[in-house]
């Protein structure tokens, strides 16, 4: 397969590249997509054979459920059945951007989409480029991140070449994502909101709106064996470089001691900015100060794929508190190590 690429930067005056691109999605094709969390895989929605080809080209479990990407809510009420005012409301505060709502679905939402639940995941991306193709195809895009199941995440559209060339119809470059995680993950059909995936919409941000919101367990810890994830990031080993990852967590400066201590010849170290030279030797890769969570989440999956290119053989990664956008950094690198973590507590 011969994969097209696609620069879209102003989708007004680019009408005719918008035009191939959104036909890729109609005739049921793989699109790559950008977004302003990460790259996407996309296809339509509502055509079960083009969905199944997202699982085919990713080497995605048939048990992960896709979201499906919209330009609004008013097209909510088109896959989504009861959908409560509190889904209105954050997409009135917090659309287009970075929050998925799990909400029931119709029955014109393939199972593919949703594994086989009576839910299923909406989003509307905040990027104009995305946003102006799916108005143009007319249906709602399925979209996975756009990598190989389990690597890390894709942020600019080399990152997805990488991964994707020759499996997929076209990539559109987009330019490089804005928030760097993938979008937090809101279940609205429970009698308490639950969190499932923490993203790039803070979870004090949705406790603003709703009040009281849960946190599954599935955000810091593993899912059971056979126990079936309600929303993509859940249940698998994700975002993992090829060498194992070991998450420290703690203060940063008794984070940092430990991995300089535990040093080896091919040892890779992802760390704040402020501790960058404390590793000597290694290939290091920093992800910003231990004050910007925002520039953590931005860096974070181009650190972990960065060690691909090396020969290290284990990675030690320093890791933030979970406030804020910390707890999505905190969660992808906990996931990309399989939940190997040192836990040194607080003190100095």
């Amino acid at each position: 397969m011969v994969t097209q690429y696609f620069r879209i930067t102003d989708p007004e005056t680019q009408r005719e590249e918008l035009a191939q691109a959104a036909a890729i999605l109609r005739e049921g094709g793989l699109l790559g997509i950008p977004t302003e969390t990460v790259y996407g895989l996309g296809a339509n929605g509502l055509n079960t054979d083009a969905v199944n080809r997202i699982f085919l080209a990713k080497g995605r479990p048939q048990d992960n459920p896709l979201i499906l990407h919209i330009p609004g809510p008013r097209w909510l009420s088109r896959y989504c059945r009861n959908v409560p005012p509190a889904a209105y409301e954050l997409a009135e505060r917090f659309w287009p951007g970075p929050l998925t709502m799990i909400l029931r679905r119709r029955a014109n939402v393939p199972n593919a989409v949703t594994a086989g639940l009576d839910t299923v995941g909406v989003r509307c991306p905040d990027h104009p480029v995305t946003l102006a193709i799916i108005r143009e195809a007319g249906v709602p895009v399925a979209a996975p991140s756009g990598n190989l199941s389990g690597r890390p995440s894709p942020t600019c559209a080399r990152h997805m070449a990488e991964d994707m060339d020759g499996r997929i119809d076209g990539i559109v470059d987009g330019g490089p994502c804005q928030v760097g995680v993938e979008s937090t993950i809101l279940d609205l059909t429970t009698p308490i909101p639950r969190l499932l995936r923490p993203g790039g919409l803070p979870l004090e941000a949705l406790e603003e709106v709703l009040g009281e919101v849960a946190v599954d367990k599935a955000v810091t810890a593993p899912l059971s064996a056979g126990e079936k994830p309600r929303a993509p990031g859940m249940k698998y080993r994700h975002y993992a470089p090829k060498a194992p990852v070991t998450v420290v967590t703690g203060d940063s400066r008794r984070t940092a001691r430990y991995i300089r201590e535990r040093l080896g010849e091919r040892t890779g170290v992802i760390c704040f900015d402020e501790y960058r030279e404390d590793f000597p030797g290694c290939v290091v890769e920093d992800i910003g100060s231990v004050a910007d969570k925002a520039e953590q989440a931005r860096r974070v999956f181009d650190a972990l794929r960065a060690f691909d290119d090396t020969d290290v053989t284990a990675i030690f990664a320093q890791c933030p508190g979970d406030g804020g956008l910390g707890l999505a950094v905190a969660n992808r690198l906990k996931k990309a190590a399989g939940f190997q973590i040192v836990d040194l507590g607080e003190g100095a």
